[in-house]
């Protein structure tokens, strides 16, 4: 029998460190080649699968998936796309079965957060129910560091570490102009249910007094009449007030400060227009200057200061799911497990993806202080060493250089095309 090869694919929205977790992959399988094939990748994620669009990465050099570890972005394209039950779209299974035995595909690696965490069980179930020997492995990634069974999740450390670097660098300009001009500075950042960023700012700050002064988090509910009052204590004690909130603000009846009524193919609602929904608010209320901002895309991508404990993690993670496939295991993620001690140290564990799929993280109560707009020192021991490192990519001409795979396609085999 010749030997099975493995298909890897990314899902969701990309992280500054995924395509580390890609190399690890890559290289891991490069070197067990007596037992594994060739490595596919999907072009955008599972889309790839469905459409037989494949991608060759034995064309690519050893130094091209070397230079992945330093590489933001999703090397091979992703996707939102969700499986649904076998039941309710056989067609879809049976298509990734035909393209997986077409392509003699034996080893499943999906790269993504809780969503795709579920795809990848899916996958595992299909091939036990369709009788085709697969396993699969899910790679954890997501920077709302929301996984469950996980220290943390690779992809939030750097995520953190920009947020928190923003947020110091931005309140040092704030009160420098706080006296004539601005008096509130306000950042938005991603967090939908879980408020992990919008509590890395926190770490920028170390003294009393230090910004920033207000953190929102999904986790509590937003109290106008609070909030307001906070902030006029802040401009009158400090002379400004920087606020960092999560995108998932909402007030006790769960009603979001801001978003719409769009929603992706998990249903969720698409959010954003939070700080300028703030701002509006501050200076309605209060009178007071303002500028707000939101970080989007550029927390994510921001590669050029990634975390080096981030990094390490990432690669980590898809190293090991080559091993634990190697080792005959199925239907699992590959976790981090934080070391006991005083000084930081991890490992690399396991956990059924039953237990991981579509299940969220939340920040512990006792991580937010009793105000509910900070962070507490427990927080603090938490996430300091994962933001440590300064994982520097090389740079060319004062740009950083990240490298562009060729991304050979691989010759289809099946006639029939799929639409999605």
């Amino acid at each position: 029998m010749p030997k099975k090869n493995a298909f890897y694919a990314q899902s969701g929205g990309v992280t500054a460190v995924i395509n580390a977790s890609a190399a690890g992959v890559i290289e891991t399988a490069r070197e067990h080649r007596s037992q594994i094939g060739k490595v596919y990748a999907g072009r955008n994620g599972i889309i790839g699968a469905l459409r037989e669009d494949l991608i060759d990465t034995s064309k690519e050099s050893k130094a091209a998936i070397r230079q992945l570890v330093s590489t933001p972005s999703g090397a091979f394209g992703s996707c939102r796309h969700k499986l649904q039950s076998l039941e309710q779209n056989p067609a879809e299974y049976q298509r990734l079965i035909e393209v997986f035995k077409a392509h003699n595909i034996g080893y499943f690696f999906y790269n993504g957060g809780g969503d795709s965490a579920d795809t990848c069980l899916k996958v595992s179930q299909l091939s036990q129910a369709m009788g085709y020997p697969l396993q699969a492995i899910h790679i954890p990634k997501t920077i709302d560091n929301d996984l469950p069974l996980t220290d943390n999740c690779p992809g939030f450390g750097s995520v953190a570490k920009y947020i928190a670097i923003s947020t110091r660098e931005a309140a040092l300009d704030v009160a420098s102009m706080c006296e004539t001009s601005t008096k509130v500075f306000i950042l938005e950042v991603m967090g939908r249910h879980a408020g992990w960023i919008a509590a890395a700012a926190g770490l920028a700050g170390e003294r009393e007094g230090d910004a920033p002064h207000i953190i929102l988090f999904p986790e509590i509910a937003f109290d106008q009449k609070k909030f307001l009052a906070k902030v006029k204590r802040c401009v009158k004690k400090h002379g400004y007030c920087v606020i960092v909130a999560s995108e998932g603000a909402h007030y006790k009846d769960g009603t979001l400060l801001a978003g719409s009524s769009q929603t992706d193919a998990f249903g969720h609602h698409q959010l954003g227009g939070l700080a300028p929904t703030l701002a509006t608010m501050v200076k309605t209320e209060l009178g007071f200057k303002y500028h707000w901002a939101v970080a989007d895309y550029l927390q994510r991508s921001a590669r050029h200061i990634a975390s080096t404990t981030d990094v390490e993690q990432a690669y980590a993670v898809g190293a090991a799911a080559v091993k634990f496939a190697l080792q005959g295991k199925n239907a699992i993620m590959a976790t981090i497990i934080r070391g006991k001690g005083k000084r930081y140290s991890w490992s690399i564990g396991e956990a059924s993806l039953e237990k991981v799929a579509n299940r969220e993280k939340m920040m512990p109560r006792n991580f937010i202080t009793r105000d509910g707009f900070a962070i507490t020192e427990q927080a603090r021991e938490y996430l300091q060493p994962l933001i440590r490192g300064e994982a520097y990519p090389d740079y060319s001409k004062g740009l950083p250089k990240y490298v562009r795979l060729k991304n050979v396609a691989v010759p289809r085999k099946l006639k029939a095309g799929f639409d999605i």
